[in-house]
């Protein structure tokens, strides 16, 4: 979460990542640093249990893992200390080349997949481009690489159109909707000025997306490499998140929605204030436990890949409805959205991370009045307030 610390000249760049990306993993009440992977942190007394990782070693930015036959790893660096790094696949296809996510728009990764053309490459051609969501340090190059292979991009729909809705929107201020959201959550004056000072940011880290795009549909098969892939979409971290999965290697690429040590993003955002992503990322884990055996060699985008699967989803699981259970205890007493911090992460809450906490608190705020635990009633001060229902026990 410091990344303002490390690019203090590009406040607006960073930003768009704490709109879009998965930083509270890294505030979450459970955690603590991962010796694998300094980059990450994981739930407290977790520590990759059941976990079998295919290395020990954090691989250095750049670097190329054949991971399953035809399956390739790349590892791109991300221009912030919470979360360094991103893993991008590169899928062998007949006579090009399959490519799952694209890394955030700047030089760097530019640079990289430069010399991935020739060196992993060999200088055949892309045939498709796959992003698993919309989220920039996915689908930052996307329209790069399309553009300079003459390939179609593949994204499920409510991926593809929210993408570009939102990099519709950069240099616009802030919409009322936007204000109002936030001045019911209980931001402060100074926090509802900053917000505005901050929109608009998405597409300044992605280069536009292709006018059209090719629809991934759930359950969907395909070919890459002779081989059969389905489609497997789960929701929460974003509406309608790509996972691809391949029988014949028992292998998936699970993008953000199943990650090794630490827990996606999950946030309700001004544009939708009454949805439950809670909710559907609970039930997308359990989705998952039922379409991947246990075995299953899991390639997430952060991370190292990694067997355990049913584990880690199960415990992915538990560590949110403990959360839930917390909140509803501490909002025996009135609560604003920007009050409950304290019970779901470890953190300090800041300019630099607000925003993100406050989503996350009103997804599990919003998944408790869903499920009849907790009313919601406006103050005098148009501010939203919680309360746990008489006679909930957890």
């Amino acid at each position: 979460m410091q990344a303002r610390d490390r690019l203090p000249n590009q406040a607006q760049f960073i930003t768009v990542f704490l709109h879009s990306m998965d930083y509270l993993s890294s505030m979450s009440r459970s955690s603590v640093k991962t010796p694998a992977d300094q980059s990450l942190v994981k739930e407290s007394g977790y520590e990759g249990r059941g976990l079998d990782f295919i290395t020990p070693e954090t691989p250095e930015p750049g670097s190329v893992i054949e991971v399953a036959p035809g399956v390739f790893w790349l590892r791109f660096p991300l221009p912030m200390r919470g979360l360094n790094h991103i893993n991008l696949w590169a899928l062998r296809d007949g006579d090009g080349w399959v490519i799952v996510d694209t890394g955030i728009a700047d030089k760097v990764s530019k640079t990289i997949w430069k010399t991935h053309f020739e060196a992993l490459l060999g200088g055949r051609p892309v045939n498709r481009v796959i992003c698993t969501h919309l989220h920039p340090d996915h689908t930052g190059l996307a329209g790069w690489l399309c553009r300079k292979f003459g390939a179609p991009l593949l994204m499920t729909r409510g991926e593809y159109f929210l993408c570009r809705l939102m990099a519709a929107d950069t240099g616009k201020v802030a919409p009322k909707e936007g204000i109002k959201f936030y001045q019911k959550a209980g931001f402060s004056e100074a926090q509802l000025e900053l917000y505005k000072t901050r929109f608009g940011g998405f597409g300044k880290a992605i280069v536009p997306l292709p006018q059209s795009y090719d629809r991934l549909v759930d359950g969907e098969l395909g070919l890459i490499g002779g081989r059969v892939w389905r489609v497997v979409i789960g929701s929460g971290h974003s509406p309608e998140h790509a996972c691809l999965y391949c029988p014949e290697l028992n292998l998936a690429l699970t993008g953000d929605q199943l990650l090794p040590n630490i827990s996606s993003n999950v946030s309700v955002w001004p544009t939708e204030p009454e949805s439950n992503p809670l909710e559907d990322w609970i039930q997308s884990c359990h989705k998952l436990m039922r379409e991947f055996p246990e075995d299953i060699l899991i390639g997430p985008a952060h991370g190292i890949p990694f067997r355990g699967a049913h584990k880690r989803l199960s415990k992915l699981i538990e560590h949110h409805e403990k959360a839930l259970n917390r909140l509803a205890e501490h909002c025996r007493t009135p609560r604003l959205a920007t009050g409950v911090y304290s019970v779901l992460f470890r953190r300090e809450i800041t300019d630099g991370n607000r925003i993100m906490a406050v989503g996350e608190s009103i997804a599990h705020l919003n998944c408790l009045r869903a499920r009849g635990v907790v009313s919601r009633r406006l103050n005098d001060k148009g501010q939203f307030t919680y309360k746990t229902r008489t006679g909930w026990k957890a």
